[in-house]
């Protein structure tokens, strides 16, 4: 089973980006979450199996609250990886062995 990775960018606002990034990290099939402003400047990358461990997602979230103070719009590149879906069997090779 081969994996697929894919980018996601979602538009927030200053006030909901701790509990949007809270929610990101809670999901299973997210590997990193990058806090940009609205210009594009990185502000945080966060590797999310780093973040999901409890220690370390208290100061990460504490360190975003005050992100979110300075800047009014926020984007969130969210960074996924999930399984590729099984391809079907092909019909005309089993038309072929069809009598």
């Amino acid at each position: 089973m081969s994996i697929e990775h894919f980018v996601e960018e979602i538009q927030v606002l200053g006030r909901d980006l701790v509990d949007r990034v809270k929610t990101l990290i809670h999901e299973g099939n997210v590997n990193r979450i990058i806090i940009k402003d609205d210009k594009g400047q990185t502000f945080v990358e966060i590797p999310v199996t780093v973040a999901a461990v409890g220690a370390l997602a208290a100061p990460v979230l504490a360190a975003i609250g005050a992100l979110s103070a300075l800047v009014a719009k926020f984007k969130i590149v969210v960074e996924r990886s999930e399984p590729k879906p099984a391809e079907p069997p092909e019909s005309s090779q089993a038309q072929s062995k069809a009598p």
